[in-house]
């Protein structure tokens, strides 16, 4: 009768540890993610749905490329080439004036789907961006009060010299301050460059050449720009680098077909720039 008992107690006891083993191995698999860590990341490369409206951000005031006109109206080079493309492929977008650091900062953080502000495409942009083909290429100026006796980069020295922050401009000036014994002085926004110089509180300046020369014929500043145009960047439309893909692909088609049909010409010319 003990031999039973024992029996069936060692039974029991072997029944009790299986059915442990059994609880306590079920949840390792859960705990590995490497099963379910692949899918998360396809989303990125799946195209927009139909319908969507992207935020495409923007400067503030960069004229000719953006700016207000009487009206109140938001105009410009960028302007008119982003709505033709949206036209020609047709998507649809909003505009965010955010000003060009803000509108880079906007990009990175997702908050805009796209930017469009003369933005120069460089080496050091395209490794945080993607970038469209060029729309169109400008170089950098030096730009003075309309009365200054400075001829040259060599008349700056020890003197201040006003940029835009964040900007073609301001690297350039930057690039060779040490050179020409300059410091460089960084402003928010274009009008407070012009104002800067125009005030005599720097001595120089520099700026896109299409745009200094658009706002100097346009605007009556008390203004010039001296020497020639240096290191000539391509603009381009861009998008967060590995997002929105099928942005840059739409711009880049919008943007043949408007050159082959002559309708880039025309903004361009309407703006002072011919090609």
């Amino acid at each position: 009768m003990k031999s039973i008992k024992k029996l069936l107690a060692l039974a029991l006891a072997l029944a009790m540890t299986a059915a442990l083993a059994a609880c306590g191995g079920s949840p390792a698999p859960a705990e590995t993610p490497s099963d379910s860590a692949a899918p998360a990341g396809s989303a990125a490369d799946t195209p927009a749905a139909p319908g969507k409206t992207y935020l495409i951000a923007t400067d503030t005031t960069f004229a000719p490329f953006e700016f207000q006109d009487a009206q109140g109206n938001f105009v410009g080079i960028d302007m008119d080439l982003l709505k033709a493309i949206a036209e020609d492929q047709g998507f649809q977008y909003e505009i965010q004036v955010l000003g060009f650091d803000a509108s880079l900062q906007s990009v990175q953080s997702g908050q805009s789907d796209g930017m469009i502000a003369g933005m120069s495409i460089t080496d050091e942009r395209r490794e945080s961006y993607d970038f469209s083909d060029s729309y169109y290429d400008g170089g950098q100026i030096m730009l003075v009060k309309g009365d200054s006796t400075i001829a040259s980069y060599e008349d700056l020295a020890g003197l201040t010299v006003a940029v835009k922050t964040g900007t073609q401009s301001a690297t350039f000036a930057q690039s060779i301050a040490e050179e020409y014994g300059f410091e460089v002085v960084t402003y928010k926004d274009s009008p407070a460059v012009y104002a800067a110089v125009a005030g005599g509180i720097d001595a120089a300046g520099f700026e896109d050449y299409a745009v200094i020369a658009y706002q100097i014929q346009n605007q009556s500043l008390d203004l010039k720009v001296v020497g020639e145009q240096e290191n000539i960047t391509p603009y381009g439309f861009a998008v967060l680098k590995g997002q929105n893909p099928e942005l840059i692909e739409m711009f880049n088609a919008g943007l043949a077909n408007i050159r082959e049909s002559g309708q880039y010409a025309e903004i361009m010319a309407k703006y002072g720039i011919e090609v």
